[in-house]
């Protein structure tokens, strides 16, 4: 097990043993790898991110449709049955309040 974890180490970091050894300048061949560094970075710290604020942005939006329901629950209401909003509305018929 440890030869296997050395082994991937220096086929990662190693230039002289990763296929980036196969670039002849050590400065482009050092960028390439800072570069790599860079976007592995962002990729873990992104996914990370989303990890974590996962459940907020699943109760954020199931609020949203939640919201979006009752909306579309009210129009068709509105539009079949709109008698329903007709009740209770504590107004008189002369339309003074009581």
């Amino acid at each position: 097990m440890r030869k296997q974890i050395v082994y991937c180490w220096n086929f990662i970091f190693n230039s002289s043993v990763s296929p980036l050894r196969h670039i002849q300048d050590v400065a482009v061949r050092h960028y390439v790898l800072q570069a790599l560094a860079f976007m592995w970075a962002i990729s873990f710290a992104l996914a990370l991110g989303s990890y974590t604020i996962l459940a907020v942005s699943i109760i954020g939006h199931a609020i949203l449709i939640a919201a979006l329901a009752v909306t579309v629950a009210t129009y068709t209401v509105a539009a079949r049955k709109p008698a329903v909003f007709d009740r209770g509305l504590g107004r008189s018929s002369d339309g003074e309040h009581e």
